[in-house]
């Protein structure tokens, strides 16, 4: 019979608490070798010890026990993928509180202006469209752009993909009605997302599967300043003075392994995962977007797509067609044509705004959802 190790000993080697081993126990995640059927004493095997290493490790990261559950579960090259993607989330909502917290400090105090707007309205021209793509027979992608809001959702294929990506950008329809200048736009839109996620949370209750999934990738405007709220693959871009510049950073696998250096942004390209998501609106919660806050200027213009228009059109082209002469509706369409072009194999969603002075070209534009 093997040597076993009482509850006190055990706990010592594993760094961690009798509670805590007990609490465990009781849950599943670790169970003992063996109890004495009259004390109820648990006893642990030597072998157990780096599993109850691996859990000390994972609860002192802040992970969450049903997911310390999973880890310990998985082969260790996908326990250390996942702990890896465990902590991108973290960074990523630390980050998002940091900004908001930031903001707020230098709103109480007086000495940052981050929360305050112009009272002056740029003046906005518009246009929206989505595809299905040359392959596909259904769209999950949407497109909106209005006075005051440019949003981009798409939606995984399946039952439910379609109906979140178009809950998610209805849930940012109302803060076109936001008073301008309005004094805290980052957490109108966060609120906002947090609406898309309790209507796609219904979407997935009235799937076969209980699940469904979509990105989303938004601006809203007030005075001169707009908000940005980013969660998945689809992109943000600002061609400013001739240049083109990414607004977002994709929330994909495939991201993460260019990012660690693992991957070239070249492989990165043609990886066969590509479109692997490691944050979306799942209805969950547990994803926070991105949020950030940024000046326009009169000149701007802003591009919103779903991943199926840069997935086909590289960086260069794009910046040559957004430096065109035709407006908003023109460039859209033009954009759409160049991913049809190289055959499209997904759903294509583009959203444009210009930003323009009062006396520049007519403002206003395409409005609405376009799917």
């Amino acid at each position: 019979m093997r040597e076993l190790l009482t509850i006190g000993a055990f706990a010592r080697a594993a760094r961690l608490s009798p509670k805590a081993l007990r609490l465990y126990d009781e849950l599943g995640l670790l169970r003992p070798a063996a109890v004495d059927g009259e004390s109820g004493y648990r006893y642990y095997g030597p072998d157990q010890l780096e599993r109850a290493r691996l859990i000390a490790s994972l609860r002192r990261l802040g992970m969450p026990l049903a997911r310390v559950r999973q880890v310990c579960d998985l082969p260790a090259p996908d326990a250390a993928e996942e702990v890896a993607a465990y902590w991108r989330q973290v960074t990523a909502e630390t980050a998002a509180r940091g900004r908001l917290a930031a903001l707020l400090v230098g709103h109480l105090t007086g000495r940052d202006g981050a929360v305050e707007t112009s009272t002056t309205m740029p003046e906005i021209r518009y246009a929206a469209r989505s595809e299905p793509g040359a392959v596909r027979t259904s769209n999950e992608d949407v497109a909106y752009a209005g006075e005051r809001l440019l949003a981009v959702a798409d939606g995984m294929r399946g039952p439910g993909g379609d109906r979140a990506s178009a809950a998610a950008v209805d849930a940012l329809k109302r803060l076109q009605t936001l008073p301008a200048p309005a004094e805290d736009l980052l957490g109108a839109i966060a609120d906002a997302v947090g609406d898309a996620e309790r209507a796609i949370r219904d979407i997935a209750a009235s799937t076969p599967s209980g699940q469904t999934v979509t990105t989303l990738t938004a601006l809203v405007w007030s005075g001169s300043r707009f908000a940005l709220a980013h969660i998945g693959d689809c992109r943000a871009y600002l061609f400013r003075d001739g240049g083109l510049f990414r607004l977002t950073h994709d929330h994909t696998y495939v991201q993460s392994l260019v990012d660690e250096g693992r991957l070239t942004p070249e492989e990165a390209a043609t990886h066969p995962r590509r479109p692997l998501l490691v944050r979306a609106l799942t209805g969950a919660g547990a994803c926070p977007p991105d949020l950030s806050l940024h000046e326009a200027v009169p000149g701007d213009r802003y591009l919103l797509c779903s991943d199926g228009l840069p997935a086909v059109v590289p960086d260069r082209v794009l910046r040559e067609t957004l430096a065109g002469p035709g407006g908003p509706r023109q460039v859209v369409d033009e954009l759409i044509d160049l991913a049809y072009a190289a055959s499209a194999p997904d759903n294509v969603a583009c959203a444009v705004a210009d930003v323009t002075t009062a006396d520049g070209p007519e403002a206003g534009g395409d409005a609405g959802s376009a799917r």
